[in-house]
């Protein structure tokens, strides 16, 4: 399947006899064991699963999400877990744990691949549109309220003041992306499609999905082109990879460089969605020349 197809939502449940694990029914201490496979997930789950979930995140804070490896530990998190989130594709050591732990089980299976309009695109970062992360957030209060229907009305409610904020989020970035002199967006990979078609921005990735991938020197050549014939005043490259390749570009073509976060996780302990999100729209305004 691409591997920009929106996450399966796994209802895990764990065969009797399993020493050490948790609990067999996907709680601890009356609460329901989340697992999450990083930030955005993590986010989402503990924004609407309040103080009735227990949300444990499999990519540490810091740590570059493409490259995670699972712990014998944290594949028995899954295992246990009442409800896993995680993105088919995303991550090849969390797809593989998943698949290691379906053999022999009974599985609750349910995808949100068919309810949010991916299309062909292989960019995986649908959390960059507040749109699309708003119709996953009412999904995830959905596959919340099955797995744990004592506390339903609660997931609902709290899906629902998320989705609020995030229909609020859309609405800010609209008038603040509004009246911008340059579209243009040159990236040091391409994190942002979602983002940019959404405000009607044009995304010139300096690499393609991977952030592993290395340019070619005609690449370079052909960008730095693009941001000269565009006015392009930022480069922009990501936290949790290098910035040398955007900062090559800036200054062939005499441009700074800034800061625009894929959200894949977070560096900054007091930092969460609505905060990076609203950074991101800072620098983008900058960069753009937006006026209000």
């Amino acid at each position: 399947m691409p591997r920009a197809l929106l996450a399966v939502l796994l209802t895990l449940a764990v065969a009797a006899g399993c020493a050490g694990r948790a609990s067999a029914n996907g709680f601890t201490d009356g609460k329901l064991n989340v697992v999450t496979a990083f930030y955005p997930l993590q986010f989402l789950s503990e924004r609407i699963g309040g103080d009735a979930v227990t949300v444990t995140n499999l990519t540490k804070p810091g740590a570059e999400p493409h490259d995670v490896e699972l712990n014998p530990r944290q594949v028995a998190q899954v295992a246990d877990a009442g409800l896993a989130v995680y993105l088919e594709g995303f991550q090849p050591a969390v797809d593989a744990a998943v698949k290691q732990e379906a053999k022999g089980r009974a599985f609750n299976v349910a995808s949100v691949v068919e309810l949010i309009p991916l299309g062909k695109s292989k960019d995986p970062h649908v959390w960059l549109d507040p749109v699309r992360f708003s119709t996953i957030a009412g999904k995830l209060g959905d596959r919340l309220a099955e797995a744990d229907p004592a506390h339903a009305a609660d997931f609902h409610a709290r899906a629902q003041e998320l989705q609020n904020q995030l229909q609020d989020l859309n609405r800010t970035y609209a008038e603040s992306l509004a009246n911008c002199p340059r579209r243009e967006l040159v990236t040091s990979h391409e994190a942002f499609g979602y983002l940019a078609s959404r405000y009607g921005l044009t995304q010139i990735g300096i690499t393609g999905i991977s952030p592993e991938a290395e340019p070619s020197p005609r690449r370079l050549a052909e960008v730095a082109a693009e941001a000269r014939a565009t006015g392009t005043t930022t480069i922009f490259f990501e936290t949790l990879v290098s910035p040398k390749v955007a900062e090559t570009i800036a200054r062939e073509v005499g441009a700074r460089t800034a800061v625009l976060d894929p959200l894949e996780g977070l560096t900054d302990p007091n930092a969460d969605y609505f905060t990076v999100m609203r950074s991101n729209l800072a620098a983008l305004t900058t960069a753009l020349g937006c006026t209000s």
